[in-house]
Formats: structure tokens, sequence, C-alpha cells
């Protein structure tokens, strides 16, 4: 292992440091990278190390031969070694946050980030897949369009598949990602999703009862895949190389399918339906309460980096109901933040301020709100308070409507009205706007100390 260590980190120092690499993935042999800068390329000195048996180049990417087994544990080290590294400069927004977030960070928060990476690849296809619902939406309406839907079925039905088929492939999707974040293979990180999700499976009985294709979603993918990834790195440690690459994927394969189908797979059941069924239970039951709190608590778990463990839940929300009426409410928190901000843009007389304020109040408008946190009200600190307040007053009656989005999660803010199921946009677009408000009275009567810098 110290040899790979040695030679991940001359590869990592011939191709110039982490800062230049674009991409860096593996193959059965070969380590694979992209760079920022070709200057700054020590090819003559990366050909000579004594790991490297040949240099291949296609397109924008190299390849180093390594050799069979090997080469999952060179890019392995050379990730390890990358996370380690210290961060270049910021600027004054990006040293905030990279302060703020140091300072508040929790004890989960790596890893519930490391969650969130399995989804966030996504984001495209989630926004793609809401934003084409929103539009079926508006054309089934005779108010709106007339006789469209009866004109045109067919277009509707094509655009029904269009916005439905990131879901029907969800599962594959997850496992891929899954695979690629905790450094196993991804092919296989799809097999194991797919073994879960198999159709087949209806038709075999365990202990008495039929299995049941999909259950658990996509906890039980996670669970699987992560098990998948641990058990193929111990043997990609122990087995010789040149065997490792035809016994690893199938022992791997065997062991963590098998465990799947008698543990993991009924566990992720009873954790994905006690997340779905609780989440809509609190949220129906609890009303203007729950949805309060939420939004309210929902810029300090930005903080402590908590919130990325509410992906899977939103992801579980609609796979469970159709629906996700979660992410309305926390997107009120944004939304009082931008009711907060214009209100230290109107008192404030710092001209940078006011710079940095207009820059970012556009972005917070769409729901992009990491700029207006950790640019203005945090530093500010009241502003934050009155932020979170008014993301309360908006939560509250976001969660008392009962409104609910399509999507899991990847827009915010305007945009998410768009996502809106039918008949609740006008009270989403009511609530952002009672949002705004409360975040701006609230900021207002609290004051902060106008920075003389």
């Amino acid at each position: 292992m110290e040899k790979t260590a040695a030679l991940a980190d001359a590869i990592l120092s011939g191709v110039g440091g982490q800062g230049n690499i674009l991409r860096l993935e593996n193959c059965m042999t070969r380590v694979r990278v992209e760079v920022n800068d070709e200057a700054k390329l020590d090819l003559p000195r990366l050909k000579q190390l004594s790991g490297i048996s040949g240099y291949v180049k296609q397109g924008q990417q190299h390849q180093f031969i390594v050799g069979p087994g090997k080469a999952a544990q060179v890019v392995d080290a050379m990730r390890a070694q990358m996370s380690g590294a210290a961060p270049a400069a910021f600027d004054e927004v990006e040293r905030n946050k990279a302060q703020a977030k140091a300072r508040y960070k929790a004890p989960m928060s790596d890893a519930l980030r490391k969650l969130a990476n399995v989804f966030i690849p996504l984001i495209p296809a989630f926004i793609a897949s809401g934003l084409i619902t929103g539009i079926i939406n508006i054309l089934k309406r005779p108010d709106i369009v007339g006789d469209f839907a009866t004109h045109y079925p067919n277009l509707l039905g094509l655009l029904a598949i269009f916005g439905s088929a990131v879901f029907a492939i969800m599962n594959i999707l997850v496992g891929v990602n899954t695979a690629k974040v905790f450094g196993g293979s991804q092919a296989l990180g799809g097999v194991m999703a797919g073994i879960l999700s198999s159709p087949q499976l209806a038709q075999i009985t365990l202990f008495g009862e039929a299995l049941q294709p999909g259950r658990g979603g996509v906890i039980a993918v996670l669970l699987v895949v992560a098990l998948m990834c641990w058990i193929e790195k111990k043997f990609r440690a122990v087995l010789p190389g040149s065997i490792e690459l035809i016994l690893n994927p199938l022992l791997t394969t065997l062991i963590a399918g098998t465990v799947a189908i008698l543990a993991l797979q009924p566990l992720g059941g009873v954790i994905s339906e006690a997340i779905a069924h609780g989440a809509s239970w609190a949220i129906d039951r609890g009303g203007i309460l729950v949805g309060a709190v939420l939004a309210g608590a929902f810029l300090p778990l930005v903080l402590t980096g908590l919130h990325q463990g509410l992906v899977p839940i939103h992801v579980e929300l609609v796979q469970a109901h159709g629906y996700n009426a979660l992410f309305p409410i926390l997107a009120m928190a944004g939304v009082g933040q931008v009711g907060a901000a214009i209100a230290v843009l109107l008192k404030t007389r710092n001209a940078r301020l006011k710079k940095v304020i207009k820059g970012a109040l556009p972005v917070g408008l769409l729901g992009i709100g990491e700029p207006l946190i950790f640019g203005v009200t945090l530093p500010l600190g009241r502003p934050f308070l009155g932020a979170c307040l008014g993301g309360a007053v908006g939560g509250a009656l976001i969660s008392y409507w009962k409104v609910a989005t399509v999507i899991t999660f990847g827009i915010s803010g305007l945009p998410l009205a768009l996502t809106i199921v039918t008949g609740k946009v006008m009270l989403y677009l009511l609530g952002y706007l009672v949002a705004v408000i409360a975040g701006f009275a609230f900021t207002w009567l609290l004051g902060f100390n106008d920075p003389e810098e």
C-alpha cells in the first residue's frame, strides 16, 4: 500500500497538482486524467515512473497504464490525498462561507454531504422532469389552453414519458452514483440496483413470502451499494492483481446480492416506509407549527451541513406519494432571506455591502441562497435571525395550505412555482410574498450594526 500511495503522489505531482485536475477516473488497467492546463503536465517525468508501464492519450484524456486491479487503488489513493489538501484562495463570500461551515460544522455533516453527492448529479434530470410535469398540468387545463388535451393526446403522452423517465430508472442512477461516491465499480453499483428492482423477484418466495421488486427504493439501493463498495475494496486489497480482475466482481456480486435480498432490502423497506409515512404524517398533523419549525430551522441546518441528510427523504416522498410536501416548506427559508437582504439594502450606508446585495439578490430570488447567507445575513448576525423568522412565517402558511411539488429537489425560489401541483401554484406564490415581507419586517425591526468597512 505504501508503493501505491507513493505512485499516487507522484502522478498527482506530475499532472500539476489537485488544482490542475479537471476529471479523474480509472478503468481496469489505466488511471485516466483530464487537466485544466496542459502546460503544467510533466509527461516525461510521468512516463519514467516505475509504476507506469505505458501512456496513451485519447482526446483530452491522459491515460497512464498501471496494471489490472492497481488502477482503482491508485485513483483511490489520489482522491484521498486530494480530499486532504488545503483549499486555494477564496474571495470574500467564499472565505466567509468556508469559515462559517468550519465553525458550525456538525459531526455528521461530512457523511451526509457524501450521501447528498449521490443525488447532486441527478439535479438536471429532476429539474427537467418537474418542469415538463408543470407544462403538462398547464396543457391539461381547459381554462388556459382550451381543448388542447383533446386534440393532441399523443403529444401529452410523449411529454408524460419525458417527464417520468427519470423515476423509471431512478434506482439504477442512484446505484451508479453511489458506487462512484463510495469508490466502487459504477457498473456493479448499477447491477446491485438492478437486482433490487428486477420484476423477476416477484416470482421468488423466501421464508414463505414473495419478494417485492423495488422495495425500499433508494434507501435500499444506498445500503446495498455501500456494502458492495466495501466488499469490493476488501477483495481489491487482498487478491493478487492477476486474478483480482475476474474474481472480485464475481465474489462481490454474489456476496452483496445475497446480503441485499436477505437483509438489506427488507431493512431499506422499513426505513423508507417510516420516512415517507412519518414525514407526511408530521406535515399533515402538525400544520402551521411543523411548517414554521422546518422552514425556520433550515438555514441553521445549511450552516451545520445536516441539511444534506434531507435529500434521500425528498426522493422517498416523491417515490412513495408522487409529490413532495416538504420541499416547498423548506424553500421558504431562502425566501425569508430575500426579504432580510432587501431590508439590509435599504438600511445600510455601506456602498460595498449594497453592491454585494445587488449582485446576490437576483440569484436569491431564483432560490440560490448561499451568496446571501455567507455574504450578507450571516456576517451581520441579526439579519440572519430575521431571515429565519421570515422563512418560518412562509413555511407555516405553505404547510397549512398543503402546498406540494412534483420534484425531489434541484430548483427553489420563484422557479419552483412551475413544479407545484395543480391548484396550489397561487398559494405558493402568496406564501413566497408573505415570507419576503416577514423577512423584511423582522430584519428591519431587529436592526444590525452597519459595517464601517
